[in-house]
């Protein structure tokens, strides 16, 4: 059984220190980077050498749903990749509020600017189903970076790629209406995570609403009409896309 870290850790050889925690661990369930089949693509530019040393400095963690991954302001001492499950990432604002960034699934890189500006994480991350995740040293990393320009070469266009996704939701959360907001989000579902027009709604409405700076009476007003006009058929659990091309209008229009 594995207990699950919410803070960076020290490893002693046999527990985690998690600050006044004392958090026993288990074996690694994946024997080597090498032949894992979820790993993070960028492990593709690494040879046999820096594998080996990523395998050497890497520990895994599985938590369950709800359950803290990484919390923002926390020392961001280590790179996690999530190997399997589903993560919310998100900013923790003022007065309790939050903003979800994005769902993260596997073979992601959760990692951020602020381990490069001031090793603090700048977002926190939850799961929302069982996620089994690895946890590899920042300074392992940075060895790599240094030594292999190909891996530099992709660790900067992940960042890259996450920068301008960011970049394109705060333009869309700042100048599209509620409507085009919820219908971004739905399609968002659709596309990036389940690749399909039918899927399960792994958030709540509240969280829904936390997704596209709304309250959660507007998301549930706006799901509602979206019924209403037969363009989604929805449960709290499930939402199906039934015109397709009047959502994309709505996201598109806002």
């Amino acid at each position: 059984m594995i207990y699950v870290m919410n803070m960076p850790a020290h490893y002693t050889g046999e527990v985690f220190l998690c600050q006044n925690r004392i958090i026993m661990y288990a074996e690694n369930k994946i024997t080597s980077c090498a032949y894992c089949s979820k790993c993070w693509t960028n492990f593709r530019h690494l040879s046999g050498d820096e594998l080996e040393l990523i395998n050497k400095n890497r520990y895994e963690a599985t938590f369950k749903p709800s359950e803290i991954i990484i919390k923002q302001g926390s020392p961001a001492s280590n790179a996690i990749f999530l190997i399997t499950g589903l993560a919310k990432v998100y900013m923790e604002g003022y007065s309790g509020k939050n903003l979800i960034l994005s769902l993260a699934e596997h073979s992601t890189l959760l990692a951020g600017p602020g381990a490069h500006v001031n090793a603090r994480y700048t977002y926190s991350v939850a799961a929302i189903t069982q996620v089994q995740a690895c946890f590899i040293n920042f300074d392992t990393i940075r060895q790599v970076i240094s030594a292999n320009p190909g891996f530099a070469a992709g660790f900067i266009e992940d960042l890259s790629d996450k920068s301008f996704r960011l970049h394109q939701k705060v333009l869309n959360l700042t100048q599209k209406k509620m409507h085009g907001r919820l219908a971004e989000a739905l399609l968002y579902f659709a596309d990036s995570i389940f690749r399909s027009d039918e899927y399960e709604m792994v958030l709540s409405r509240q969280e829904l609403g936390e997704m596209t700076n709304m309250a959660k009476e507007s998301v549930v007003r706006i799901i509602s009409e979206l019924e209403d006009e037969h363009i989604i058929h929805a449960t709290p659990r499930s939402v199906k896309i039934l015109d397709r091309e009047k959502l994309l209008v709505i996201s598109e229009k806002g």
